[in-house]
């Protein structure tokens, strides 16, 4: 890789770190043990995408570190703000499959998103347990794996489901850059 290519992957990560963390304010709901709403997922799969497997781990690392101190953190202890927080982030890396292949910031963010699912439902079954049981969206749960199943989701899935949709309405104007067409 070229010093100027190092440069603007570089830069590109600080960007879309710190557009992470604003969308990840931005909450229309959020849930009352932590997930929420938001676009935060959609300029990490952009970069993962751009850049691949390797800088994405990295910078997804980055996105959960500063997380924890940006937007504050819901957790039953350091284990749940570990996973949630600092590793959950860490699988949207596997976005960067996608890079350069047909439909990959489609198929890309689908894998980068069921990873992060995959950490926090491993929280909720080890960490959240101690809540059942409990309610949700008016219904009773006592079993800790369904409750995690179906808390996850609930915002795991829509996030998804708006970053697709973002992508499909964009597909035209940003397809260049989804396949870093620009860095040849």
């Amino acid at each position: 890789m070229t010093k100027t290519k190092a440069t603007r992957m570089l830069a590109e990560a600080g960007v879309m770190i710190a557009l992470a963390l604003v969308l990840g304010m931005i909450k229309p709901y959020e849930f009352p043990n932590g997930g929420s709403i938001s676009l935060e997922m959609l300029p990490l799969f952009l970069f993962c995408v751009r850049w691949g497997v390797g800088p994405g781990l990295v910078t997804c690392t980055a996105f959960g570190v500063l997380q924890v101190f940006v937007q504050g953190a819901v957790g039953y202890g350091w284990v749940s703000i570990i996973l949630d927080y600092i590793v959950a982030p860490i699988p949207i890396a596997l976005t960067g499959l996608g890079k350069g292949k047909p439909g990959g910031i489609y198929w890309g963010s689908v894998l980068g998103a069921a990873g992060r699912f995959m950490v926090h439902f491993i929280s909720g079954v080890t960490v959240y347990r101690i809540l059942a049981p409990t309610e949700l969206m008016g219904m009773m749960f006592d079993d800790p794996y369904f409750y995690s199943f179906i808390y996850n989701i609930s915002y795991i899935g829509v996030d998804l489901i708006l970053c697709l949709a973002i992508f499909a309405l964009a597909a035209k104007a940003m397809g260049k850059y989804y396949q870093g067409e620009d860095l040849k």
